[in-house]
């Protein structure tokens, strides 16, 4: 019985991480990329070196998926994926000029980045997205963390009817999004309104939601 290299069962769990979350898997060159509407292509060749998987949505490419064997500090592999999303050959059709989307997984941990973002980076998620989750942000003018940024300055935060505490814990919070932190703790007295100040999260889906109207 032959040994699986560490790389080769890394790309086994990827492989059924992306079929369970809606991708086709398909081999170069022998691809089709009419079968589904997020088509993974293992070994595609980019003018920068040979991606492990070329993600594409809707038949254009989308972004690259880099498979490391596990125990890899993946935050350290970002920079190989930026450099195969800028080598895809010109002659491909992209979902914009530079396909923005690149994962890094060992098939036990996956990183994610949109390198649309403010000060883009890396991050940990718990799966691979949907193709039409990533086809529905491609044709969005900027991103999620892009509109959290801009939120308080093209919605200012109406002070009437809050306490001066509910104010202070939402306008903190809305800069602590608009500075990409991953996570916020709201610490308030009893008493003081904390059901009331979560409303804010209301706020946020209307300001950061292109489809829904601001009211």
């Amino acid at each position: 019985m032959v040994k699986q290299k560490p790389e080769e069962k890394a790309r086994l769990h990827i492989d059924k991480l992306l079929e369970g979350a809606g991708w086709t898997i398909q081999d170069y060159p022998e691809f089709n990329l009419g079968t589904s509407p997020g088509v993974a292509v293992r070994e595609f060749p980019l003018d920068s070196g040979f991606t492990d998987y070329l993600l594409f949505l809707e038949r254009s490419a989308g972004g690259v998926l880099e498979a490391k064997p596990e125990g890899t500090t993946l935050s350290g592999v970002s920079e190989q994926t930026a450099k195969y999303l800028t080598g895809i050959p010109n002659g491909l059709p992209k979902v914009q000029e530079s396909p923005p989307f690149s994962y890094e997984s060992t098939g036990t941990e996956t990183y994610f980045r949109d390198i649309r973002d403010p000060n883009t980076r890396s991050r940990s998620i718990f799966a691979f997205h949907k193709p039409e989750t990533l086809i529905e942000w491609s044709s969005q003018p900027d991103t999620l963390r892009s509109r959290l940024k801009t939120m308080p300055t093209n919605h200012p935060l109406i002070r009437e009817g809050l306490r001066d505490c509910q104010f202070e814990a939402i306008q903190n919070l809305e800069l602590s999004f608009g500075d990409a932190r991953q996570r916020a703790l709201i610490q308030m007295a009893t008493g003081s309104g904390k059901t009331y100040t979560w409303q804010e999260v209301y706020r946020a889906i209307q300001c950061t939601t292109p489809e829904l109207k601001y009211n």
